[in-house]
């Protein structure tokens, strides 16, 4: 027996992992084996394709071009395996591929707790990689399958993504609990000509979400820092005595006080994405169930 007829589906899997972790004990650790397991399926996968796939470094391992271009094709092949099995008949507690989810730390704190309590206690075997959000490399993410699921907001999600609304978030301006701003009422004039911190997670620049609306109204904002990091945003806000806009949810927080400002910036969506070929994926539709129990649970 030669060629393609000594491929099986586990030796897929570990091609698709290695591509995503290239790391041997990270690969055998998510699929539950030993790291002599992965070393034997890559050995046969070597065979198979005549071709080294992976060269050992100091890290990990790093793909051939020919492992490269594999990439894309063994992505779909399993999501088409995935689905024709789920098709037959769905039952989350037999779960046991990997849903991969790309989320800022905004969404780890406000969403991500309460969806994944519930996958794990009604898909044990699923296992979840969750992974930063990644706005300028989110579409090459989800064409090739390397991510199931997207929380972000709709400004960074492509058009052509479906995509689900979770709830309403607002932006409250805040600064540090000793901060020479406080216990006052300022005009958005004078908001836009204090010092300010934004919260990118994934454009490490100077432009904040808000600049357009106050670019309609003749403002520009006094932005003097990026952080990618909401939970590291209060200390940094705290110590250098500058204000911010933080989402709603995430506060209150100890070491910050909100400023009264003359005018709230406009509310906006916070969503669930995916690719298009997921959206009759039975596990997808199962994940917007838990989604919707969640956020609308009297409906």
């Amino acid at each position: 027996m030669s060629g393609i007829n000594r491929l099986d589906i586990k030796q897929l899997r570990v091609l698709q992992l290695l591509l995503q972790e290239r790391n041997l004990s990270k690969v055998a650790s998510l699929m539950g084996l030993t790291q002599q397991a992965i070393s034997e399926q890559l050995k046969k996968l070597r065979n198979t394709f005549d071709d080294k796939l992976f060269i050992r470094t100091n890290n990990g391992v790093i793909p051939t071009q020919v492992a490269e271009k594999m990439q894309h094709k063994v992505n779909n092949i399993l999501a088409d395996i995935d689905n024709l099995i789920a098709g037959e008949q769905f039952n989350p507690s037999k779960l046991s591929g990997i849903l991969q989810i790309s989320s800022s730390d905004y969404a780890l704190i406000t969403i991500l707790p309460m969806l994944l309590k519930q996958v794990n206690e009604l898909a044990p075997n699923l296992k979840v990689i969750i992974r930063d959000f990644e706005s300028d490399n989110l579409d090459k993410l989800m064409v090739t399958g390397e991510l199931d699921l997207v929380f972000t907001f709709p400004e960074f999600i492509p058009d052509h993504y479906p995509n689900k609304r979770l709830f309403e978030e607002q932006h409250i301006c805040v600064t540090g609990k000793k901060s020479i701003y406080g216990d006052k009422k300022y005009s958005l004039k004078e908001i836009a000509q204090l010092p300010q911190i934004i919260i990118s997670p994934s454009r490490p620049n100077l432009k904040g979400s808000h600049d357009s609306w106050f670019a309609k109204k003749g403002l520009k904002r006094n932005i003097l820092m990026s952080v990618p990091s909401f939970s590291a945003a209060a200390t940094i806000i705290e110590a250098t005595n500058t204000i911010a806009f933080l989402p709603a949810k995430l506060l209150p927080e100890s070491r910050l006080v909100p400023i009264e400002i003359a005018e709230n910036p406009p509310k906006f969506d916070v969503i669930v994405a995916w690719h298009p070929r997921s959206t009759n994926n039975p596990l997808h539709q199962w994940l917007l169930i838990l989604l919707d129990n969640i956020f609308y649970p009297d409906e």
